[in-house]
């Protein structure tokens, strides 16, 4: 169907002796706001790998914006594909600035010899603009906080003006104000640029509250996948992560675990 913007069917992969996904099929929507919970090993980053037409299937086929991955064909599509990785630490001398960085985003879709023009830095400036750090522009990369390095990395993602949005743990290391901030801009985003957005968390307390529907990953399989009141109980998640698990409400709205 064309409304139906990611197609995994019976995906494996595998690392060298380890098993990274084993038979994963998922459908995703246009619009869709997808959280993909797990503990740590599920699968979950190197199911984001495969949608952004960097994981090498052993079986099944993924299909992605309309067309099926192939080994030619994945640069063409992560154009139209925004990332967005866990914080990285960054060397303090580098000698690269905020506006500079969000242009990367850019030169993906240029190429790496045509130089950037008015439209480009309005583009960049505007997705700035967007993520809070205009007043910011001129500030070295590595002297910037964790929240704020992440600001700019969906600022670079967005810049490539994006149709599907993937994020890799963006709130990880992050502390909880600045990963409420977070978490608060790309709900702001997903809506305001009409986007498709896979959101990967080992930690559910950084799951948004406003996803669509929720899809739990174990050792290498979807285990589960339904809207967030339906799959997010204290029995299924103390399943899912082997431990007691209780699911409180706070005063933020926001899913918390309290192990127990």
């Amino acid at each position: 169907m064309d409304n139906e913007l990611i197609v995994i069917d019976n995906a494996v992969v595998s690392y060298r002796e380890d098993i990274a996904l084993r038979g994963v099929s998922l459908k995703v929507s246009k619009g869709e706001f997808v959280g993909i919970i797990g503990p740590n090993g599920a699968g979950k980053t190197t199911l984001l790998t495969v949608v952004n037409g960097l994981g090498k299937l052993l079986e099944g086929k993924v299909r992605v914006l309309g067309h099926y991955l192939t080994p030619g064909n994945g640069h063409s599509l992560r154009k139209r594909v925004g990332y967005v990785p866990q914080v990285q630490n960054i060397d303090p001398r580098m000698p690269i600035c905020v506006r500079e960085v969000v242009m990367i985003g850019r030169y993906g879709i240029l190429g790496l010899f045509r130089r950037p023009g008015k439209s480009d830095y309005e583009i960049v400036d505007e997705a700035l603009e967007l993520v809070g750090m205009s007043h910011l522009t001129q500030r070295p990369i590595g002297h910037l906080s964790g929240g704020e390095l992440q600001r700019v990395s969906i600022a670079r993602a967005l810049a490539q003006q994006p149709e599907l949005l993937l994020l890799d743990e963006p709130t990880a290391s992050l502390d909880w104000k600045a990963q409420s901030d977070i978490l608060e801009l790309v709900k702001m985003i997903h809506n305001t640029r009409s986007l498709t957005t896979l959101f990967v968390t080992h930690d559910l307390s950084c799951l948004p509250v406003t996803c669509d529907r929720v899809v739990l990953m174990k050792e290498g399989i979807i285990w589960g996948e339904g809207s967030p009141g339906e799959l997010l109980t204290d029995d299924n998640l103390s399943r899912l992560y082997d431990m007691p698990v209780s699911v409180v409400q706070s005063r933020r709205e926001k899913a918390v675990p309290v192990h127990q």
